[in-house]
């Protein structure tokens, strides 16, 4: 997608180096970053240089690469691999990406091994753009379909940003709205703050600015009396790891808004490639919830009267704060699941009719 009017993609790979866009720099600063080492990657994905389920995952595919430049002795190559998992535990698709690499890579001995390693993982990068693609296609029918009843402007909500940024391009939830609007179809997005790191505002209302989609900023809080009024005709969110089952665990907050769209009959989508499912996983309380660091609670940057980014304190002294990463919501609230070959119910059989 655009960034002023030039095509970007979140991640590549020029001249034995990784190239990410740093958003924790934005909306304020575009700055294009470099990863030479393994260590670079982990700590990229860490500190949120990169986010959202996919593009970490594609951060840590080319994170293998960069070890193997490094030292593409198997021991070192294992350590890297289990370091990478652990950088951020939530979302499935980093430790499916980092399995996936060692699967082409472990025992491998061939002076050939950077070649196979670098092409496996633009490879994710391909797959990771067609899904994406794709989802917007198939989440395309269900804008249309209200839009050809209101025969008008379709509001939708979304939290948190699982936007082009978030994937390599395209996004999921973004997705469906960029098909939308290149058919011409009048989309308006409200955009959730998504507190404490504000990648609603941040990052969501940025890029769907950059493409030239009517958006607005909402506080986190505010998604229910819009249903209420009737100011949302559909919500669509992603997610970070989707159970076999079909309960979906995003950004924290996700849940509430899921809640809220229940009681007030509006449809709820969650839209997401198929390396986001977690097979294995049925019960939610398996899923290990990150806890973040309770100074991006605390604590908020912005641009002070000098246009530079400046960070305060906005908690008393004495209060402490708890940060969790993410919630789940439950499949009985999900209206469907969009995903690269079709919506489907979200259910364990609805998810192995399209998958299985």
């Amino acid at each position: 997608m655009k960034i002023e009017g030039k095509e970007y993609r979140t991640i590549w790979f020029e001249n034995n180096t990784v190239k990410i866009i740093d958003q924790t720099k934005l909306p304020h600063k575009f700055l294009i970053k470099d990863l030479k080492t393994v260590k670079d990657s982990i700590n990229a994905i860490k500190t949120m240089e990169v986010r959202g389920a996919p593009l970490i995952g594609a951060t840590a595919a080319y994170g293998m690469v960069l070890a193997i430049i490094e030292n593409n002795d198997q021991s070192f190559l294992k350590t890297s691999a289990r370091e990478l998992i652990n950088s951020r535990p939530t979302a499935i698709n980093l430790k499916w990406a980092v399995d996936r690499m060692m699967n082409k890579l472990s025992g491998l001995n061939s002076d050939k091994i950077l070649e196979i390693a670098l092409n496996e993982a633009q490879l994710i990068c391909k797959e990771d753009i067609s899904f994406c693609e794709n989802i917007g296609i198939n989440g395309l029918k269900v804008i249309e379909e209200i839009y050809n009843k209101k025969k008008d402007t379709v509001n939708i909500l979304t939290h948190c940003n699982a936007g082009w940024l978030a994937t390599i391009d395209w996004g999921t939830a973004t997705s469906p709205i960029y098909h939308a609007h290149k058919k011409g179809i009048p989309v308006h997005v409200w955009a959730d703050e998504t507190r404490p790191r504000n990648q609603g505002a941040n990052l969501t209302s940025y890029e769907l600015n950059e493409e030239g989609i009517k958006n607005t900023i909402i506080a986190d809080n505010t998604g229910g009396i819009l249903m209420q009024r009737g100011d949302v005709d559909m919500c669509i969110v992603g997610t970070d790891r989707t159970l076999a089952n079909g309960d979906v665990c995003n950004k924290v907050g996700t849940y509430l808004k899921a809640l809220a769209a229940h009681d007030n009959n509006i449809p709820f989508y969650v839209a997401l490639p198929s390396s986001t499912i977690d097979w294995n996983t049925k019960n939610y309380k398996d899923i290990p919830i990150e806890e973040r660091n309770s100074e991006e609670l605390s604590h908020i940057e912005g641009l002070d009267e000098n246009g530079n980014i400046k960070k305060v304190k906005i908690y008393p002294k004495k209060s402490k704060a708890m940060n969790l990463a993410f919630d789940v919501t439950p499949a009985k609230y999900i209206s469907g699941l969009i995903t690269e070959k079709g919506i489907c119910e979200a259910s364990e059989k609805g998810l192995k009719n399209l998958f299985k």
